[in-house]
């Protein structure tokens, strides 16, 4: 889906929909206070987030795997596998499966830890845990009530925050910040807070980091380059290769989780070619495109640098 202009502000669209957003807010709260977890036999991290759409959550995964097999755990990633079409539980294969059976967030992340699809959360924890995992780390699944956490993180990207702080329909949240954030143990504030959210923050401790492009991106500089993505906030990719150097001839943007056609890659390869320009994609878009065109791409690679890492660490304390 492509994130409706109006939930950045509280214009009379988001004013209009608030009744429905009561309602909204009120099937929630009552779905996690009815809840009966399942509670798996190993501990549970998620990384979730307040708003709909991307907010940093599937590189803060990618960092934590590591530094839980840093400590000599045995970790694996679980998620819904949102845009697939797999009801799970199944293990990806990175070999045979593809995004639009497991979802590109899987798909990605299972070159890093073993990866498990389920709708139904539980099945696939337990599924991890009989395949030797002793730790799970989930991608997404805050509002998820089926399955109980150890320790949880809300990803907030500072520059969008939550939008105009509505719940959907009539903004991009959840569910209320309060409530949501009650439940969190810490929130990982990506990028500057331009937005002002940290008004929201309170008591509860925050983790200052930023996403940051892999040593490939010096090929970038001054390079005339064309980019396309398909992911929560494109224009934050943009913004990141104009930052880098890139001279942006061309940015086109998709619906989050976009199944890419090959007659729209060989498109976007034309058009790139006709402005001597390097055709520039997100890693998570990347494995939506076509097996056959991938190497057709410059895919822009990220990591998580965190601001105080002995923080991080000492709140991985609790389970690793």
């Amino acid at each position: 889906m492509r994130a409706p202009d109006f939930w950045n502000h509280n214009g009379a669209a988001a004013r209009l929909l608030s009744p429905v957003s009561s309602i909204w807010a009120w099937a929630v709260e009552r779905r996690l206070a009815e809840a009966d977890p399942y509670r798996p036999p190993i501990p549970v991290v998620c990384v979730g987030n307040i708003v709909a759409g991307g907010a940093g959550k599937t590189p803060v995964v990618t960092d934590l795997v590591r530094r839980f097999r840093a400590r000599g755990r045995h970790p694996h990633i679980l998620s819904r596998g949102y845009g697939g079409t797999e009801v799970g539980p199944r293990a990806v294969d990175p070999v045979r499966h593809d995004a639009a059976r497991v979802g590109d967030e899987p798909l990605l992340l299972s070159s890093e830890a073993p990866t498990w699809v389920a709708r139904w959360r539980p099945d696939g924890a337990a599924a991890a845990a009989e395949m030797g995992a002793d730790l799970l780390v989930m991608d997404d699944g805050f509002q998820n009530a089926t399955i109980a956490k150890d320790l949880s993180l809300i990803v907030v990207d500072g520059g969008y925050g939550f939008g105009n702080g509505r719940v959907m329909p009539a903004g991009p949240c959840r569910e209320p910040i309060e409530r949501g954030l009650a439940r969190a143990d810490a929130v990982v504030l990506v990028g500057e807070d331009s937005s002002g959210c940290a008004r929201y923050f309170n008591d509860i401790p925050v983790l200052r980091a930023k996403l940051v492009p892999g040593p490939e991106s010096v090929r970038l500089i001054e390079r005339r380059v064309a980019a396309f993505a398909g992911i929560g906030r494109p224009e934050k990719f943009f913004d990141t290769l104009r930052i880098l150097g890139a001279d942006l001839v061309s940015a086109t943007d998709f619906p989050d989780h976009y199944p890419y056609s090959a007659d729209e890659i060989q498109e976007l390869i034309a058009d790139a070619l006709a402005q001597d320009a390097l055709l520039v994609t997100t890693a998570k878009d990347a494995v939506r495109v076509p097996a056959h065109l991938r190497d057709k791409l410059f895919v822009l690679p990220v990591a998580m640098e965190w601001r105080d890492p002995a923080a991080l660490n000492t709140l991985l304390d609790r389970v690793a």
